[in-house]
């Protein structure tokens, strides 16, 4: 069997409808038993020796005459295929919704027909950065050096949790470099609130607490902290802006969403990240894992699959699941993005 090639396909007679179609979810069908087929579908046809040939062009020819990309497309398409997928382009007329994906990918046992999309995947080079702006709800189909396929889903989400504590207000600190200095805390500030960092061990003979910048300016925008010298949440911020630049404003604005979403924000640094975040904090005495890792971006930043793929592993490695904030300082909006490895 042979095909001819279209304007954005290839199109193919006999009993192409039947044979590829209505068995195998190949193409759409045309007029009579003739289907119209994608390029990266009938080179998978012509891979697997279904087609003669295209034009006259057999396999290794037509895969040679394709686009820059069409490679990486052919080997993500190839590899759904042998994992048991129905599979077709992310376009009209091969599929009624398209969005900005390569591929709509349905659940195995069903085809374009039923309606029901699974995955929607985007094909990227390692090499290749992916703008965050439009990224959500997507499977990026990472193509590396050696052909290899990693599979990272990326759902737009909404962090939330259920720690619930009011600051006792009256807290009086110092601002000391890098750090506000809190003596003689309320206790619950660091035990129930998970405020700040004991200073100290047990030989200590003075009780103090060590907020972070981040930590100190939330609780003097919120009236619970004041500065014994008469300074407040201004300072802290040109303490925080001196020592990070406009780092610190976007990690601050992310640092309050967070808390005021119900969730405690520790620093991330041990795991490369700028937060660990705690969903439900009761007692320190009592803390159970982090459940996430927050990584804070401008909204305009674009993603390299290399950096990408090296968060999500870290934070699979330690039982966590990793979120981008993607923030604007126009708007003061935040866009929560979380990845993961996928396996299909």
């Amino acid at each position: 069997m042979d095909g001819q090639t279209t304007d954005d396909g290839v199109r193919v007679g006999g009993d192409a409808r039947q044979r590829f179609h209505d068995a195998r979810g190949y193409g759409h069908p045309l007029d009579g038993n003739d289907v119209a087929l994608s390029n990266v579908e009938a080179a998978h046809l012509l891979y697997r020796g279904d087609l003669n040939a295209v034009d006259g062009m057999d396999f290794r020819t037509f895969l040679a005459d394709r686009e820059p990309g069409f490679g990486a497309r052919f080997l993500v398409y190839a590899d759904l295929r042998d994992r048991g997928f129905y599979l077709a382009p992310d376009r009209e007329p091969w599929w009624h919704d398209p969005g900005d994906g390569d591929f709509v990918v349905f659940p195995r046992g069903k085809g374009p027909g039923d309606g029901e999309v699974k995955h929607r995947v985007r094909v990227v080079d390692e090499r290749t950065v992916v703008p965050s702006a439009g990224l959500a709800d997507v499977v990026l189909a990472v193509v590396d050096e050696e052909s290899e396929i990693t599979y990272l889903d990326v759902t737009a989400t909404e962090p939330a949790g259920e720690t619930a504590f009011d600051p006792p207000t009256g807290v009086e600190g110092v601002l000391l470099e890098t750090r506000v200095l809190v003596w003689d805390p309320p206790a619950s500030l660091h035990d129930r609130g998970f405020y700040g960092q004991p200073l100290g061990g047990r030989a200590a003979e003075y009780d103090a607490l060590q907020l972070s910048l981040l930590e100190a300016a939330y609780l003097a925008a919120s009236g619970a902290l004041g500065l014994g010298d008469g300074a407040g949440v201004e300072e802290i911020v040109e303490r925080g802006r001196a020592v990070e630049g406009e780092r610190f404003d976007r990690r601050l604005r992310v640092y309050r969403a967070l808390r005021d979403r119900g969730m405690v924000p520790k620093t991330g640094f041990k795991f490369g990240a700028d937060f660990r975040v705690y969903a439900d904090v009761e007692s320190v005495d009592d803390l159970g894992h982090s459940e996430l890792l927050v990584r804070t971006l401008p909204v305009d930043h674009e993603f390299a699959p290399r950096d990408l793929s090296l968060d999500v592993r870290l934070a699979h490695g330690v039982r966590k699941r990793m979120v981008f904030a993607l923030e604007s300082a126009s708007d003061d909006t935040i866009r929560w993005l979380a990845v993961s490895r996928l396996t299909p």
